[in-house]
This record gives C-alpha cells, structure tokens and sequence, in this order.
C-alpha cells in the first residue's frame, strides 16, 4: 500500500484536451484559493428587488461632501439611485434616448461596413454587431455626472432626488462615454460623434468647452484604426482604451494641454464596462484574450481558462461584460454571457496577487466593491441588487471544484484504491467523489460521494481518476491536501 497525495496547484486549468488538465482543477464554481487551501467565495443576501425595472449596465457608489453614502446605476433607458434605506428614486433625465437592451448582429441589407460585400447583397457571414446600452458613471466633486452610450449627452445630477439629472451646459453631444481625470478635467469619448476624438472642459468648469487663451479646454483625435471603448482613472494619468489598441493621456499644461501615446496595439477592450483600474494598474477583458496595463505597456495576461471562456462567450451579447473589482480578496471578477444566453450568466475571476484563475456561474450584469458599503454590491438581470461576501449561503447552489484527471502510480499501472485521508479544517464540511477511467476519453466511472470520515472507505480501480469536493452545508469550509490509499491492481 502507498499514500498517493492528490495535491493539486491553485486556480484552474481549462485550455486545451482534458488530458492536458492533467494534475490540475479543472471544473469548478464559486470557490476560490488563498494560501494554497480550497475554499468557498462568499455567499450573498439580498438588498433590494426590482432596484431596476431592467437590467442595469452601470453602477457607481460614492460618498458626498458629508460622508453620505450614495447608489446610482444605469439601465438601457434609466438612470436610478437608490438610498442607503434601499429606496429607489428615478432621476432619469427629460428627452433621454431609449437604448438597447440587448446587442444584435445585423446581417441584414445595410448590416456591412461599406464597400464590404458587393452591392444589393446582404451579408451572410459576418455583420455589424449594436451593442447594448451601456453607461459612463463618474462623480464630480459629490456630483454624479453620467452618459448613456446611445443618448450621447453628458448629464449631472446634484444629489437632490426630487430634481433629476440636467445636461451639462455647452459640453459636446453623441459621445460614447465619459472618464474625469485626476486633474479634475471632464473627458468626452467619442466627442460629438467622431469614434475617435476625445474632447475636454476647462479645469473644474464643466461647462466651459470652447478652447480659448484664457482657458484648458481643447480636444484631440486619436491615431487609432480602432474607436474609443472607454477611458479608466489612473495614478496621474488616463488610459483611453479602443476596441483594437489603448493610449495614454498625461496632463502637461498649456498650451497643449494634454498629450497621448499609444501604449499597446492588438488589446482591444471587448465591451465598454470590462476594464478597471486599480492601485496595481489598468485589467481588461479583450476579444480573445485578458490584458493588463502596468504604468508602461500593455501586455496580454497568460490565462489558464482561455479556451473556455472565449470558445463559450456568445459574441452577439458581448457588449454586456462588465469588470468589477473584489478588493478584499485581490481579485478582478468578468461577468460575461456564454452559449445562447442573451444576459450575463457566467464569470471568470483573476487573482492578481497568486496569479490564478477561477470561473463559475453566476447571474449578474453590474455591480461595485466595497469600501462605500461594507460589501460589495452586486445585481441581476432582473434588476435585484444583493450584498456579496456575506454568510455562505449561494443561492440554491453548492460551491464545487472537479480536478482532471490524475494518474495513479507511474500512469501505465491499474491502482486499486481503498481509503482517503481527509484534509479538512472542519471535518464533515465537505463531500468528496471520485471518478475513474482507465484510458483518456474512456468512459467515466462515477465512486460516491462520500461522507468524510478519517480514514473514509473508499473503494475502486482505474488507471486516472479525479477528485471532486463540494460543500455539504453553508459553512466556510477549507478543503486542503487529500491523500489516497491504494495499491497496485497489475496492467490492463
């Protein structure tokens, strides 16, 4: 007999055959790492329902010049904010352009770029794709200033909820997006419908946008092929990220105010709201791959789930990914929406302090971290708001993670396997079934699951097996290193 330790390396590991999961966790759902140990993610509660009569595609929380708290979001043809006692007020703006709930492909007459297909035929293959209605959610002193990707118009609100939001005077109209910098300026993306012009106010004037000697408005046409996605609040600079490169904007002064760069090409940003900033640097989401800005250059982030997240994305509804940052645990969490599912109902998380990757399913299109409120604030595409990273209750889920396949003794040898050692903070806290084949893509062999006593007897014969663990009760188990006791069974 030998003890085989089934020790597996944070983060998962999903690209490529299942073999090549080899020796690594590969299926999993609302559980993360730290410190080497399996455990849950935080569970959630719920705040308020039917918060948004649709789904919201921006939310931002900030405290006023009298340290109260403050929720807006913004849905396809809203603009919400909701007070700490969870009442809900609309201060949509009047004359406010209805967007889209949903992104479509337009293969129709007229769904090509021109010059594209021969004329008179519609396109077949490959169309343009509306996006959904997103919004730019920044604040402005305590004000909250706001942009609908579709209505174009900048607008403020001065935290009254009886007045609602009243467009900026004099500033630019058909933007796509807005960002204030750090040197207290309004950036207009996509100013006055040009995809690629970035437009500013005056230094703390938001309604002076005519440049003048006397003042710091002025305006710049990035060198791109690409259009203006977004813009992220950076350490003493702003990135302006496309959908094909990203560039950096850094205050000098007059006369010239403002001067840009690009920073890296072929990182395109795949939707409007799935980039952030943080103290570490800029994170996005781009059309095949993960991105990361650090101060310097745009750089691609190697990612383990790669194949699984873009082979599934459903690329008709990929204007809805939205970033959100989960600073207590140091990780940048992608709601994104997969297969034919219209709405986000999928996630993948990057720990960037270990340097792993997890997914999961999940149903959520906006939300914000902690730091206003005491926890993160998370919604659905029902308009429910909840508060994550609270108890360990997730729903009618269980938190879960299935290992590839691992090959006992020297992997040429049949194994008869009798017990498990349990690796358990908590025994009890978690299940454990396994999973047994003698050749890749063989048929599978499902063992229990088990109920964890220390030894647990566990009986059953194969040439690869996986180990899955799932949470038994709403606890916040730790599930460490698993050993298997198990001799040699011969060759088959």
């Amino acid at each position: 007999m030998s003890l085989i330790p089934l020790q597996l390396p944070p983060g998962i590991y999903r690209n490529g055959t299942d073999f090549e999961s080899s020796n690594r966790w590969r299926d999993v759902s609302l559980v993360r790492w730290h410190d080497g140990s399996l455990r849950p993610v935080g569970g959630w509660t719920s705040r308020k329902t039917s918060a948004f009569a649709d789904a919201p595609r921006a939310m931002i929380a900030w405290l006023d010049n009298s340290s109260d708290e403050y929720l807006a979001g913004g849905s396809y043809n809203k603009l919400i904010y909701i007070n700490p006692s969870h009442t809900v007020y609309d201060i949509t703006p009047s004359g406010l352009t209805s967007g889209d709930l949903h992104g479509s492909l337009n293969l129709g007459y007229g769904g090509g770029f021109y010059g594209h297909d021969a004329y008179s035929t519609a396109p077949t293959s490959s169309g343009v794709y509306a996006e959904a209605t997103t919004w730019s959610l920044d604040t402005w002193g305590e004000n909250l200033l706001a942009c609908s990707s579709t209505d174009g118009k900048i607008y403020e609100w001065a935290l009254n909820p009886a007045v609602i939001a009243a467009q900026v005077t004099n500033a630019p109209i058909s933007n796509k997006g807005i960002v204030v910098t750090e040197e207290r300026f309004v950036f207009a993306l996509g100013a006055g419908g040009n995809p690629r012009k970035v437009q500013w106010c005056d230094k703390e004037a938001n309604t002076t946008w005519t440049p003048a000697a006397t003042n710091e408005a002025g305006d710049f046409e990035l060198q791109t092929v690409g259009q203006i996605m977004c813009g992220l609040r950076m350490r003493g600079r702003t990135l302006i990220l496309t959908d094909n490169d990203a560039h950096m904007a850094t205050y000098s002064g007059p006369p010239f105010v403002y001067g840009f760069e690009r920073v890296g090409t072929a990182c395109g940003v795949a939707s409007r709201k799935a980039a952030l900033a943080i103290d570490e640097g800029a994170f996005w989401m781009g059309k095949k791959g993960f991105y990361y800005f650090d101060g310097s250059t745009a750089k691609e982030i190697p990612c383990d789930a790669l194949d699984y997240v873009f082979d599934d994305i459903n690329i008709s509804q990929i204007s809805k990914v939205y970033a959100v940052h989960n600073s207590q645990h140091s990780e940048i969490w992608w709601f994104y929406p997969s297969g034919s599912n219209i709405e986000n109902n999928r996630y993948v998380t990057f720990d960037y302090k270990e340097s792993h990757w997890s997914v999961g399913v999940i149903e959520r299109t906006a939300g914000v971290d902690l730091g206003v409120f005491n926890n993160p604030i998370w919604c659905d595409a029902d308009g429910d708001l909840y508060n994550h990273e609270t108890g360990y209750i997730h729903g009618a889920v269980k938190p879960y993670a299935e290992s590839g396949p691992i090959s006992l003794g020297n992997g040429d040898q049949v194994m008869k396997v009798t017990n498990l050692i349990p690796d358990e903070q908590t025994q009890g806290q978690v299940n454990v079934s396994f999973k047994t084949r003698f050749h890749p893509n063989d048929t599978e062999t499902t063992h229990g699951p088990f109920t964890l006593t220390n030894p647990t007897d566990v009986r059953f014969t194969g040439r690869q097996v996986r180990i899955k663990v799932q949470g038994v009760g709403d606890t916040n188990w730790r599930s460490g290193v698993m050993r298997i006791e198990a001799r040699n069974g011969g060759r088959r």
